[in-house]
């Protein structure tokens, strides 16, 4: 029946289970004195609010468990300092696809090492069911095609996000030239 997270973790400790408490809300530094953290089960508290700087100093993190939570979107920053991720676990959280729904999808898609699961949204009624990725690949599909040069033809299809990713790798190539990697999109 934790409220908050406790202030009296050991600092060498890899493995966190904070799951089935009662933890609302997490709170700037949160976890900044456990940075040898590898896993964090964060899964069934009714958190709906992370604090942007909540993940601060957890450097070494390589699984998240945010699952079954109030969730609705992240804020700009929440995820910046995980730079180890490997897994994060989002399914059971009223994800509410509008405009601040974005970072958290960006995130993702330019950590594509991080696997993920759990990312439909839930609200608004329009949008239920329907995966993050096509509801933002929708956001622009109002957008007039000379606008749009990065990926045009992209945006005419609705694929599912297994399809969105081959169509994605068909069209980038990456050349390593002298130590730089240049990436051409078309």
């Amino acid at each position: 029946d934790l409220k908050k997270v406790p202030g009296n973790i050991p600092p060498d400790i890899v493995k966190l289970d904070l799951s089935n408490n009662k933890i609302r809300q997490l709170r700037a530094k949160e976890f900044e004195d456990v940075s040898e953290l590898k896993i964090l089960n964060l899964n069934s508290n009714g958190i709906s609010y992370i604090d942007p700087a909540a993940f601060s100093g957890l450097n070494n993190l390589e699984e998240l468990d945010l699952s079954n939570n109030s969730l609705q979107n992240f804020e700009y920053g929440v995820l910046e300092d995980l730079y180890f991720l490997k897994i994060l676990w989002l399914r059971e959280n009223p994800w509410r696809c509008d405009y601040n729904i974005h970072y958290l999808f960006y995130w993702l898609k330019h950590h594509y090492n991080v696997h993920y699961n759990g990312l439909e949204c839930k609200m608004p009624e329009e949008y239920k069911g329907w995966s993050v990725g096509k509801y933002v690949r929708s956001y622009y599909e109002e957008c007039p095609k000379d606008k749009l040069p990065m990926y045009p033809e992209t945006f005419d299809l609705d694929k599912d996000d297994e399809e969105w990713e081959r169509h994605k790798e068909q069209t980038v190539q990456t050349v390593k030239k002298h130590g730089v990697i240049v990436t051409v999109i078309g």
